[in-house]
């Protein structure tokens, strides 16, 4: 009986040496309950920057964009589509010179004409008189990206199609007809997707523009294709799946906390955007949710000024957002655990403007200057992580990320610093996962720790990093 209580009093100690407190009790007996991200989830979480480029015809018809009116009107002359310049190893440098992990590329969008060689959609750029209807703008863009280490991603507009008069996935009416051309409509969105995922190779993803819908209604079931032609690929999105979920706005910034799990396998559909309660839950996730579902932000480079635009449109030179608004978005976004993709938009000649170039680089070096020099860094396992700068000097920013292999486990924490006057808390917060970022006002101290006060199982701590960012 001596030796059996010995045991325990042993087992008790270790323990409560890892950090195995009363109050997270619950978390450890609920061990295996809580979500972890698949391979390919890692890849989206270690990319952090990525960008996607909008091109279609309404880029050149010298117009502002009118999407009420995009998809309901066909475009009637397809030949304007003529980028005299076209320059995808151009754009792939801005996007690395940013920082950019990932590039997507809208193979389609809501006029239903696709910016490559498609043996499915006769509305593409075979119909072309430019380059004597043999371009191939995905091919060129794949290509660009594999040569400057960038992973490659395709955007497959299907939820709107002017040409093919679809409306929110559905094609009017109840005739007859109708019905034929919905299950055309399906069938052809279904093989448009195999065409895409086997064409050009291994993909970073696959997005659909406002979802896939519902497999089992009126939707395409896209998802197994991807799945089996592009095994590495993330899915994103229809009714049952997604690798990953909108932030709930197109402002480049997530809630805090901002959780990676999720109480659905999916993320949202077009019966769901718009109920308040479930953009709350976009933007921060679900600390008990089932299912590794992490976040998006996403914005477009030319939003400022009371602009908002994902496509190139005349005389918008001074909408591209300044650099403290970027960086702004970076923090809110990368910082709060969550992925930012800025809305890049080549002009009419086939090139990225200028002076969205310009501010991309800016953006790029900045980011650099507040996250590649810590003053020191740390990892470790339980709940606390201590660093010792050796000498008393100041800090105004500090880094932790969880090794989210093993799941997002911390839900409530403080990182104090010691003064002259003793310990100080300069910041706290709940959510960490992938990456947390934190500012504060310089203060001088000789040492730092993360202290986690609550946590579901035992804090598993990849990185703890100090700055003194000017």
């Amino acid at each position: 009986m001596k030796l059996k209580s010995s045991i325990l009093l042993v087992i008790a100690l270790f323990s409560m040496q890892l950090g195995f407190s009363q109050q997270s009790k619950q978390g450890t007996q609920n061990l295996k309950n809580y979500p972890v991200p698949s391979p390919h989830q890692i890849k989206w979480h270690e990319a952090e920057l990525g960008v996607v480029f909008h091109y279609d015809l309404h880029v050149f018809d010298g117009k502002k964009y009118s999407q009420a009116a995009n998809r309901i009107a066909p475009v009637e002359d397809y030949n304007i589509f003529n980028p005299t310049e076209l320059d995808t190893d151009q754009w792939i440098r801005a996007a690395k010179a940013m920082g950019a992990k990932f590039a997507v590329i809208t193979a389609t969008h809501e006029t239903g004409f696709a910016i490559y060689q498609s043996d499915v959609n006769p509305y593409s750029l075979k119909a072309l008189k430019w380059r004597d209807g043999k371009g191939d703008i995905v091919g060129d863009f794949v290509k660009s990206c594999r040569k400057y280490g960038i992973q490659p991603g395709i955007y497959i507009g299907i939820r709107w199609n002017s040409l093919y008069g679809i409306h929110n996935f559905e094609a009017e009416g109840d005739s007859e007809f109708a019905k034929n051309r919905q299950e055309w409509y399906r069938r052809y969105c279904e093989r448009m997707t195999e065409e895409l995922v086997t064409k050009y190779g291994d993909l970073f993803m696959v997005w659909y523009d406002g979802g896939a819908d519902d497999p089992k209604g009126l939707g395409p079931n896209v998802e197994p294709i991807v799945r089996k032609n592009n095994p590495e690929c993330l899915f994103y999105h229809n009714t049952e799946s997604a690798d990953f979920r909108w932030g709930g706005s197109e402002s480049g910034t997530v809630g805090y906390p901002n959780w990676s799990s999720f109480p659905t396998p999916f993320s949202h559909n077009k019966n769901l955007d718009q109920q308040r309660n479930h953009l709350q839950l976009l933007k921060q996730g679900d600390p008990n949710g089932k299912y590794w579902v992490p976040a998006m932000a996403d914005a477009p480079l030319r939003g400022a000024n009371g602009r908002h635009e994902w496509f190139w449109e005349p005389g918008d030179e001074n909408a591209v957002y300044p650099l403290e608004n970027l960086m702004d978005m970076y923090y809110k976004s990368v910082g709060r655990n969550a992925t930012l993709i800025l809305g890049l938009t080549p002009d009419p000649r086939g090139l990225m403007p200028e002076g969205d170039v310009k501010r991309l680089e800016e953006f790029g070096a900045r980011v650099k200057e507040v996250t590649e020099n810590p003053v020191k860094s740390t990892n470790g396992v339980g709940r606390r992580i201590n660093l010792n700068l050796n000498k008393r000097q100041p800090i105004n920013q500090v880094i932790i990320q969880e090794d989210i292999t093993k799941g997002e486990r911390i839900r409530k924490y403080k990182v104090e610093g010691l003064t002259r006057s003793g310990w100080k808390t300069l910041c706290e917060g709940e959510s960490v996962g992938h990456k947390r970022i934190q500012t504060f006002d310089p203060v001088e101290v000789s040492r730092v720790r993360l202290v986690v006060e609550q946590q579901i199982d035992i804090p598993q701590i990849r990185n703890f990093s100090v700055y003194n960012v000017n």
